[in-house]
């Protein structure tokens, strides 16, 4: 059964706006999804990857080259042939390990024909696509670390079992977990570029909304996905337009003070909170179809951009959402 369409999902704005802001720049840094169980936010995941726009790849390539002569040297390719795919959305189970995340030697071969081959990993296969982590804070230790290296070079380096490999590992992170089965650890959490909160509805009507359109979903497939497969659609030209205007988005001097202004005024660690703000900013405004980058675009995309960045304050009881969007009227209204 195809994935529940992304257009389908009941609310969550905030969430889907994230994931969809990610599509049209890959660089912002990923997802991280915090929120009760059941409040969709696999089903986003799975949802988005349905609706991506598909990439140019290598037949058969394992770390999905977009041309031949990116193809790894270690890779074998039949016929090199250039083909359309669908974007990888990878799942990085909690019980994996170190081998069948990073690659590893092929045991098969070696064994077999005595070959020293090397068998690609979660990472190879990730490459210019997503990379998804259900339960994230419950990740291992070992494989956190892994994870962080990895997202600060953008390649995979293996030197083990008499193999030296590199290969690019180049991916959006998307994280989702419950927090209250534990916190998770500084280092990773300062790699997601967007964080969002998500909570069960609490009005009726919405509800009622989520039970309906999941009950069409299972009893009559065919009639729910000919009504939202379409709207699928129409978001993936959507993401498809914004990136071509992207590049075209102009950043004003005034913004970018008003970027350092807010992450100084929320006492935010580093300066990977601003370069977040600004390339979130310009895909937010490609999205609504904006040539320039504004203050209207900072505060809304603020929240998610911030929150998780916040130094903890015992005498503020106020989510870090919350703090971030007081902070920000104060800022832009000064």
């Amino acid at each position: 059964m195809t994935p529940f369409p992304f257009s389908a999902i009941v609310g969550q704005d905030e969430m889907k706006r994230a994931m969809i802001l990610t599509a049209i720049d890959p660089k912002i840094g990923g997802v991280l999804v915090f929120g009760d169980r059941g409040t969709g936010k696999s089903t986003a995941v799975r949802g988005l990857a349905a609706l991506l726009p598909r990439i140019q790849a290598v037949e058969g390539c394992p770390v999905n080259s977009e041309r031949v002569e990116d193809v790894p040297d270690w890779a074998t390719v039949p016929a090199g042939t250039v083909i359309e795919k669908p974007t990888p959305v990878i799942d990085l189970p909690l019980g994996a390990t170190e081998d069948r995340v990073v690659g590893a030697l092929d045991i098969e071969k070696a064994l077999t024909k005595g070959e020293k081959a090397f068998e690609a990993g979660l990472l190879a296969r990730a490459n210019r696509g997503y990379l998804y982590i259900d339960e994230v804070n419950l990740l291992e230790d070992h494989i956190v670390d892994l994870l962080l290296d990895v997202a600060q070079s953008g390649e995979n380096v293996v030197e083990r079992e008499g193999l030296s490999i590199r290969h690019p590992a180049r991916f959006v992170l998307v994280g989702s977990g419950n927090p209250e089965e534990g916190e998770l650890r500084p280092q990773l959490l300062d790699r997601f570029g967007l964080s969002v909160d998500v909570t069960s509805p609490s009005d009726i009507d919405t509800r009622i909304e989520v039970i309906t359109r999941r009950d069409a979903f299972e009893s009559d497939h065919k009639t729910f996905m000919a009504t939202w497969g379409p709207e699928d659609m129409k978001i993936r030209q959507q993401i498809l337009a914004a990136r071509a205007i992207l590049p075209k988005v102009s950043t004003p001097p005034e913004v970018l003070r008003r970027c350092a202004e807010l992450c100084i005024a929320l006492g935010s660690d580093g300066l990977r909170g601003e370069l977040t703000l600004l390339k979130t900013g310009r895909a937010l405004a490609a999205w609504r179809g904006d040539k320039t980058l504004s203050d209207r675009h900072l505060a809304e995309i603020a929240p998610s951009a911030l929150r998780h960045r916040l130094r903890r304050d015992p005498l503020d009881e106020a989510g870090s959402g919350t703090r971030v969007t007081r902070i920000v009227e104060e800022v832009f209204a000064g």
